[in-house]
């Protein structure tokens, strides 16, 4: 069936409960890289319970509870799973720090549909909440749905941001180890993808790939480290275009523009001289 934006448009995807704690937390941060040098003050605060910090990108992992819902179909947005690509993330942190624990209501509804020609691109918005109704976090999900355009939709904005022009005012690299990928899947996304080689071939893939959000992860670490000296309450909102893999090993590469309460990332894989996060911005508190 073809895409039908007047029936997708504001349909629930799904809606659940998620509880994390101060070992789910720490979890998140090993898988991104953190505790590399484990007697560090500020990395020892990712991943030891005294003292136990939130950076804001642990906020796509209770939202990806309520995204399973899209791959069993919505009114007006059926398409095959295999052609999904997530190509960007949005995420706004309502809270001024995130909590070490919480049990929290997510609540996932398609925002927009839009019609790019060869592929249909839907935007799956995710509020997430305390169990008392106060906002933590508004995720988007920017989803491209490969194949699925020319239903005669709106093409929706341009988007995405341009880095600025001239030289970075940072560098951060961030080595990723072989088995990142092992680790960071045991957040919830179980995506062959990220550990079977053979269906990981089947993508075109020499090999298992890290998945995107872990990508997401890294830059914000970056960033909140080298700019923001350690403090993650800083950060207001985070969005990226995910440009390309990286494979588990690899250095991520990210360079650092500081412009007027905002600041614009981009990310390599040194490794391959390929692009890793595009357009990606953070803005500040």
């Amino acid at each position: 069936m073809p895409i039908d934006p007047s029936r997708a448009v504001g349909a629930l995807v799904g809606e659940t409960t998620t509880t994390w704690d101060e070992d789910d937390v720490i979890l998140y941060h090993l898988a991104l890289g953190a505790g590399r040098n484990p007697v560090d003050p500020g990395e020892l605060s990712y991943c030891y319970e005294a003292g136990l910090k939130v950076l804001p990108s642990f906020g796509v992992i209770p939202a990806q509870t309520a995204m399973i819902g899209i791959l069993g179909g919505v009114p007006g947005l059926e398409f095959n799973p295999i052609m999904l690509l997530h190509g960007e993330q949005e995420l706004e942190v309502k809270a001024a720090r995130v909590p070490t624990a919480a049990t929290v209501r997510n609540v996932a509804r398609v925002a927009a549909v839009y019609d790019k020609g060869k592929a249909a691109v839907a935007v799956i918005e995710v509020e997430t909440g305390t169990s008392d109704g106060a906002p933590l976090f508004v995720n988007r999900f920017i989803l491209f749905l490969r194949g699925e355009g020319g239903f005669g939709g709106d093409p929706g904005p341009k988007g995405g941001e341009a880095a600025p022009e001239g030289p970075p005012d940072l560098v951060v690299e961030s080595p990723t180890l072989p088995q990142q990928a092992l680790l960071y899947r045991l957040l919830g996304d179980k995506n062959p993808l990220h550990a079977d080689p053979g269906f990981a071939a089947l993508g075109g893939f020499e090999r298992p790939i890290l998945h995107g959000l872990c990508s997401y992860g890294i830059g914000c670490k970056a960033v909140v480290d080298a700019m923001l000296g350690g403090d993650p309450a800083a950060v207001a909102g985070y969005r990226v275009r995910f440009a390309g893999p990286v494979i588990p090993g690899d250095t991520i590469v990210t360079s650092l523009w500081r412009r007027e309460g905002r600041i614009h990332l981009e990310s390599v894989d040194r490794d391959r001289g390929t692009p890793v996060l595009t357009q990606a911005v953070i803005t500040l508190r």
